[in-house]
């Protein structure tokens, strides 16, 4: 099903057995959904793996305007699944490290994914779940949601997930979260910074149908590009080559096409094209 059920699906390859399908809606909205509620939405190296294609698809679908990461059932995601824990036990180093490797590709494709992402999140997010959702510009949140980084309850550690997560939720709040494995709910997630938005349960589409909708008023270069600039500036100092490189950005689209467009609407008082009739 799509996003929003009034909007026609203009493509939909989703199949019985997979466990992650993609919706994209007549809007150019992308709905990725992870398909395992019998097992709370848990991945293993399969689930990586279709999650890594549907992100690696949808990277150069110009197309696709904002993409919402969701799930079924009641969990957004238990973490890792059991038997592929009980697989990776048996692992050595070189296995681990492979297996380390294909989820920081998945993750690392869908943090940098050039459409704005939105995490809807409506309920237990645990271990690498909170990856997820850190990868994601946005994170809508049900009261019913709860949070957990329980690795070291198993004596693991979350290094995979740690620079989204870290930067996420930022560092203070990490160095508790990590060590301690606490829950946490919702309200918790926005005070940190984690979730964007908490709402209650029978309101988490509308949350996330009215973040969709303020995306799609705006220019679809412009929004791709000013995500860039996130990207490209965060943590660096300002320097003369930050501030050359700011001034081309914002010529270079000011003389584009959208830019133009854009510009020349706002000053006679109409729609953009964007905007359609």
């Amino acid at each position: 099903s799509c996003l929003v059920g009034s909007e026609m699906c203009i493509r939909d390859r989703s199949m019985t057995d997979q466990t992650v399908t993609t919706d994209i809606d007549s809007r150019g909205v992308a709905k990725v959904t992870l398909n395992r509620p019998e097992k709370h939405n848990a991945f293993d190296d399969a689930v990586i793996a279709e999650l890594r294609a549907a992100f690696d698809e949808l990277v150069s679908n110009e197309d696709v305007r904002v993409v919402v990461l969701a799930s079924e059932g009641k969990s957004f995601s238990a973490g890792a699944d059991l038997g592929w824990m009980k697989r990776m036990a048996a692992y050595d180093y070189a296995d681990n490290h492979r297996d380390a490797q294909a989820l920081a590709g998945m993750l690392q494709a869908l943090a940098a994914l050039p459409q704005p992402t939105i995490a809807r999140v409506q309920g237990a997010a645990y271990g690498g779940a909170v990856g997820l959702v850190s990868c994601c510009d946005m994170a809508v949140a049900s009261e019913a949601a709860s949070f957990c980084l329980s690795e070291v309850k198993i004596g693991l550690i979350p290094a995979t997930i740690s620079p989204y997560v870290i930067r996420a939720m930022g560092e203070r709040a990490a160095r508790r979260y990590f060590t301690t494995a606490e829950r946490f709910d919702a309200a918790e997630a926005q005070r940190i910074g984690l979730a964007s938005k908490v709402t209650a349960p029978e309101t988490l589409d509308d949350a996330v149908e009215a973040l969709v909708s303020t995306l799609l008023q705006n220019g679809p270069a412009a929004v791709r590009a000013s995500k860039q600039l996130v990207v490209d500036f965060a943590g660096r100092e300002i320097s003369p080559e930050i501030i050359e490189d700011s001034c081309g950005r914002i010529a270079r689209i000011r003389v584009s096409e959208e830019g133009q467009q854009g510009l020349d609407a706002f000053l006679n008082k109409r729609q953009p094209a964007w905007l359609g009739d």
